[in-house]
This record gives C-alpha cells, structure tokens and sequence, in this order.
C-alpha cells in the first residue's frame, strides 16, 4: 500500500498523531466492547461537543460491526445518528480511522470510494482494550475535524 504523500505541515493542527489515527491497525480483534465502556467513551465524546457547542451523535459498535450504544444530543442533526453509527462500522471493519479514507481521496486515491461500507469522513475510529480491536466509535454531527475532536476525547477516555 503507497504511504500517504501529505506534508506533515499540510495536515490540520487538530490531526491527533498517533498510530489509532493515522495507519491501518494490524491489531487481532478481540472480546465486543462491553456496555460500559462504550458508555465511556460516549460520555467523553458528548462532553467534547458540549464543551465546544458542537451537538453530536456517537455510536459504538462491536468488532461485527453491531450497535452496542448510540447517543445524540438534543439539537444533533437526524441524518448524524446513521452517519456516527457508519463511521464506526468502517473504523471497525477496515481497522483504521476513517480519516484516512478521506485523507486519500482528497490525495487522489478515488478507489477508496468503491470500497464497500469504507465512509470517508473523519469522525470513526477503532477501539483497543489490552492490544485487540474491541469495536469502533463514529461521531458525527459537526464539521468532520471537529467529529474527530469528540473521537479524540473518547480515545483518550479509555488511556
């Protein structure tokens, strides 16, 4: 697979660094997420978007891809609740960030858009408890690098 072509100095300032965000994971999946960390993670992302004034809905899925736990702020755009629950299922699916979908695309690597369920808007990424892929969380709701924002606060919930 070619590497990324992009600048460090062209990438967005809010682009987290680490490898969960920035290449695809070769990581063995693992035990379903369990309700309460899922829980987790979602608090921490709303409290993101509460912090920022951005409304947001967030959902978890298992390493299958099914929903474990969906949340929407009151105010969150309808059409967010389906998108947050697509990201994570292709964070999940395609064990990497669904930044880098998009980060390709606008590259010119227009095949990732032929990939069947890969959604190329920041906002999904996996979750990883003790080395393995658990399931993935989406946001969406704001603009995509601020969706990424509310993922970074729930990745970091879980550290």
């Amino acid at each position: 697979m070619k590497k990324s072509t992009v600048h460090p100095s062209n990438r967005k300032a809010s682009s987290p660094r680490d490898p969960l965000f920035t290449q695809r994971l070769t990581n063995p999946y693992g035990v379903p997420v369990s309700l309460e960390t899922a829980r987790k993670t979602t608090v921490a992302a709303i409290a993101e978007g509460k912090k920022n004034g951005w409304t947001v809905a967030v959902g978890v899925v298992d390493p299958g891809g099914v929903l474990v736990y969906f949340e929407r702020m009151d105010g969150t755009q309808t059409g967010s609740s389906d998108v947050a629950i697509e990201k994570a299922r292709a964070a999940v699916a395609f064990k990497r960030s669904t930044k880098l979908f998009e980060e390709g695309i606008a590259e010119g690597r227009l095949q990732n858009l032929g990939l069947p369920g890969a959604l190329p808007i920041e906002g999904g990424v996996p979750l990883i408890v003790d080395g393995r892929i658990v399931g993935a969380i989406g946001v969406s709701g704001a603009r995509p690098d601020q969706d990424g924002v509310c993922v970074k606060a729930a990745i970091d919930a879980l550290a």
